[in-house]
């Protein structure tokens, strides 16, 4: 193995052994999380091992949790009693078994199936003074000494515990639709003919940091003049887990000085590309799920089975494109009513490693 994830409580009783940190979400299933952990018995005292898996959205910062009150949520989690070990132990996957020649006769494999209805990993950027964790859907595994597996009464020491940041990811299906494409027709109550403009995309799909190229035809037979082209991305980001809070943020805005005359047709395909080194200082922003240390980007759209509940997702994220025809008149840029707009969903998202299979590629983006 290249690489294992330890963490061991501050009483060394307790080491867990994770051989990664990400799962892919497939759709239709999730990969299973395994792991090990490690028990010196001799540090119990009488009392229990158990090992969680927990989901969970956090809303405020660690800092503002005050007077017992956390702003964090649990969408979903699951317990396993690990020692004395209760239930009925499934075959050793061969991740286990390199893990457990890690960790020695004190090992003791654990095993987490994820749901398919649960949320990826998601961050939303905080602003430069804010401390903590980052607002957003995250998945922890856990493990801790108790007498019981969940009594409110009993505190559970910070030095009984161990714990470790995964996430849940998914990665591009390898087939989509064709590509998208909008017509729009806007007649002018001066002229007696409209002004046509199609955009079109060759798929739907395109991955973080590749560039998108977007066609632009307008067939203008007015007496009016297009005085230049824009082009905006919005990130679109439900927060559905404790109210319906919708947040548009517009993650590139670029603007082409390409000049539409009256009574003149005009094609260009154009280039853009997404980015988030360009949209640091935008708090709010939905992010990849990321882990210590580590670089993100922009959030991948959500997909989603056609039967889930959307209120299950904590943060539903989906992107679209916005051409618009500027006719004059706006002041800095600003749009006015005459101003012509199309509208292109997006599809963004990371490859799938190779060798990586999935079950299925049928989903819809929300």
């Amino acid at each position: 193995m290249a690489k294992v994830f330890k963490k061991t409580s501050g009483n060394g009783s307790l080491c867990l052994y994770l051989g990664r940190r990400d799962f892919v979400d497939h759709v239709e299933s999730v990969d299973s999380v395994d792991g090990v952990l490690k028990i010196d018995p001799s540090g119990l005292n009488g009392r229990k091992v158990w090992v969680q898996l927990a989901c969970a959205f956090r809303y405020g910062r660690e800092d503002l949790d005050v007077i017992g009150v956390s702003f964090r949520k649990d969408i979903w989690i699951k317990r396993i009693q690990m020692y004395p070990f209760e239930g009925t132990k499934p075959p050793n996957t061969p991740m286990q078994e390199a893990l457990l020649k890690k960790a020695g006769d004190q090992g003791y494999p654990f095993t987490f199936d994820i749901p398919v209805h649960l949320p990826c990993s998601v961050s939303l950027q905080p602003a430069p003074e804010d401390a903590g964790k980052p607002c957003g859907v995250d998945y922890e595994v856990k493990a801790y000494i108790a007498n019981e597996a969940d009594n409110i009464d009993e505190k559970v020491e910070k030095k009984d515990t161990c714990r470790l940041i995964i996430r849940k990811i998914q990665f591009a299906p390898a087939e989509l639709a064709a590509g998208p494409k909008a017509d729009i027709n806007k007649q002018f109550i001066t002229a007696d003919k409209p002004i046509h403009m199609e955009v079109s995309m060759e798929k739907e799909l395109y991955y973080h940091g590749d560039p998108i190229p977007i066609k632009v035809k307008v067939n203008n037979e007015t007496s009016k003049v297009v005085k230049k082209i824009k082009i905006n991305i919005f990130q679109i980001t439900d927060v559905v887990i404790y109210a319906s809070d919708k947040y548009h943020k517009c993650v590139l805005n670029e603007e082409f000085g390409d000049q539409i005359n009256a009574n003149s047709t005009f094609e260009k395909e154009y280039s853009v590309t997404p980015l988030l080194v360009n949209n640091k200082e935008k708090r709010g922003l939905a992010l990849d799920g990321r882990l210590k240390d580590e670089d993100t980007n922009l959030a991948s759209s959500t997909l989603l089975l056609a039967d889930v509940d959307k209120q299950m997702q904590g943060v539903v994220v989906s992107y679209k494109i916005k051409v618009i025809l500027m006719m004059g008149g706006g002041l800095l840029g600003s749009l006015t009513s005459s101003d012509i707009t199309a509208e292109l969903p997006l599809v963004l998202m990371s490859p799938k490693p190779a060798g990586l299979t999935s079950t299925s590629n049928r989903f819809f983006s929300q």
